[in-house]
């Protein structure tokens, strides 16, 4: 599965469709209007424009199962409580806004090297 990725581009939490009966049973209970605003809010990983432009100018494609990976990072952040968090995956490095849900910046395994990386609370490093 080879997903581009395109400003403005919203991605659910959960690509897959295995979501547990209790969550399944809240989310019937609430109103369409209740149910996409919590979506929207809350299990979208969006892409601010400069990052899908990084994404672009540095011929990063992010397969579905990485973009899984990078949703369940940045929840396990939030749960912790951070703000800005670094998640490395393979060979490429990603900012991200655990509040908003936003990857702020994308970088190539290349360009990492000898840079210096501020104003994150956290680092999260999946394989």
């Amino acid at each position: 599965m080879n997903e581009r990725i395109t400003i403005g581009q919203l991605y659910p939490s959960k690509m897959y469709p295995a979501v547990k009966n209790a969550a399944q049973r809240s989310l019937q209970r609430e109103t369409p209007a209740t149910s996409f605003d919590r979506l929207f809010r809350h299990e979208l990983l969006k892409f601010s424009n400069h990052a899908a432009k990084r994404l672009e100018q540095r011929g990063i494609e992010l397969q579905g199962d990485q973009l899984a990976k990078i949703q369940d990072a940045v929840d396990k952040a939030a749960a912790k409580g951070s703000k800005e968090s670094l998640i490395l995956l393979q060979d490429m490095a990603l900012i991200v806004n655990v509040a908003n849900r936003t990857v702020v910046t994308a970088i190539d395994g290349n360009s990492m090297k000898d840079n210096v990386f501020t104003q994150i609370d956290s680092a999260i490093v999946i394989s």
